[in-house]
C-alpha cells in the first residue's frame, strides 16, 4: 500500500517543509542542536543557501542545503545526505566556514563574526565505532577540552541509528527525528506525531495530495536515481575490494565511465579523484 505522505528526506518534501516554512525550521533546530536553554532560536529569515559550486556530473538533488539566519545574527546551515561519501564531512565543513567568512564585509571588525552552526543528516550510518547517532563538533583545545574556540560547530545525526533511549532524551528531538526517520514509510506508526501542532503540520504539508503530478514525478525519478546511485556504490565497492588493488579500481571507475554515470557519482563509489576520473 502506497505512503499517504512523502518521505521528508527526500529533495522535493524537505524543502517544502523546511525551506519554506520557517517556523517549523525553527522547531527542528531548536529540538535537534545542542543550544542552551538560553540560547534557543526565537525566529530565523531564509539566506540564499548558493556558496558552493555544483560538483561537474552530480545530480542537483543529491544534497539538501537551507541557510538562515536567526535574530541574534547566528548562520545555520541544514543539509540532508542521502548517500554518505568520504567527501561529505570534507563539504560541510568548507560550507560553514565559507559562511563564516563570508559575514565580514569591507571595513567590519572581526568582532561582528557570529556563529555558524552546520547540522548534517544523514540516511546512512558511517561511524560504526559508536551506537550513538548524534554527534557535535566543536574547536577545542587539545590540552583543556572546556577551552573552545567559537565561531563553528557542527552536528550530524545518522538518521539509521536513530531509536527513542531513555526519558533523559528531549520530547521534542524524538518527535522530529521520528518524523525524518518514519514518515512516508509506515502511516500507522506515525499517527501519533501528528498530535504535536508542529509535527502535524509538516506532514499535511507531505501529503501525497497536496503536490502536483508534475511534482510527484520528479519526487519519483529522484527516488529511482538514488537507488540507482546506491547501487552502484555498493557494486563498485564490492568488486574493488574484492580485487584489492588500484588497477581493479580504476577498471571499475572506467566501466563506470563508460556507462555515463556522472563523474562525483564515480569518484563517491571508487574514492578516486575527479582528476584521476577524468584521465581514465
Amino acid at each position: 500500500m502506497q505512503s499517504r505522505y512523502l518521505d521528508p528526506k527526500i529533495d522535493l518534501a524537505f524543502k517544502r517543509v523546511f525551506g519554506e516554512h520557517a517556523h517549523l525550521l525553527k522547531s527542528f533546530l531548536n529540538a535537534v542542536l545542542p543550544l542552551p536553554d538560553d540560547g534557543l532560536i526565537d525566529s530565523l529569515e531564509y539566506l540564499t543557501p548558493k556558496q558552493v559550486p555544483e560538483l561537474p556530473g552530480l545530480f542537483k538533488n543529491s544534497i539538501v542545503n537551507v541557510k538562515c539566519q536567526d535574530a541574534r545574527g547566528r548562520i545555520f546551515i541544514v543539509e540532508m545526505q542521502m548517500l554518505w561519501g568520504t567527501s561529505f564531512e570534507q563539504r560541510i565543513v568548507f560550507s560553514a566556514s565559507n559562511a563564516y567568512v563570508k559575514q565580514l564585509r569591507s571595513g567590519q571588525n572581526h568582532t561582528s563574526l557570529k556563529p555558524v552552526y552546520a547540522l548534517a543528516l544523514t540516511n546512512q550510518v558511517f561511524d560504526l565505532e559508536t551506537d550513538n547517532y548524534h554527534h557535535h563538533y566543536k574547536i577545542v583545545s587539545l590540552q583543556d577540552s572546556h577551552r573552545v574556540l567559537k565561531g563553528l560547530e557542527f552536528v550530524f545525526i545518522e538518521l539509521p541509528k536513530f531509536k527513542p533511549r531513555s526519558q533523559t532524551d528531549r520530547r521534542m528531538q524524538v518527535k522530529w527525528l521520528r518524523f525524518m526517520s518514519e514518515v512516508g514509510h509506515n502511516d500507522q506508526a506515525v499517527k501519533d506525531l501528528a498530535e504535536d501542532p508542529e509535527i502535524g503540520s509538516a506532514m499535511d504539508l507531505l501529503e501525497v495530495g497536496a503536490y502536483t503530478p508534475d511534482e510527484l514525478e520528479a519526487y519519483h525519478i529522484h527516488m529511482d536515481k538514488l537507488r540507482i546511485e546506491s547501487t552502484v556504490i555498493t557494486d563498485a565497492k564490492a568488486e574493488g575490494k574484492a580485487e584489492g588493488t588500484i588497477e581493479a579500481i580504476q577498471e571499475v571507475a572506467r566501466n563506470l565511465k563508460a556507462q555515463g554515470l556522472p563523474w562525483a557519482v564515480i569518484a563517491q563509489a571508487t574514492g578516486l579523484d575527479l582528476s584521476i576520473i577524468e584521465n581514465l
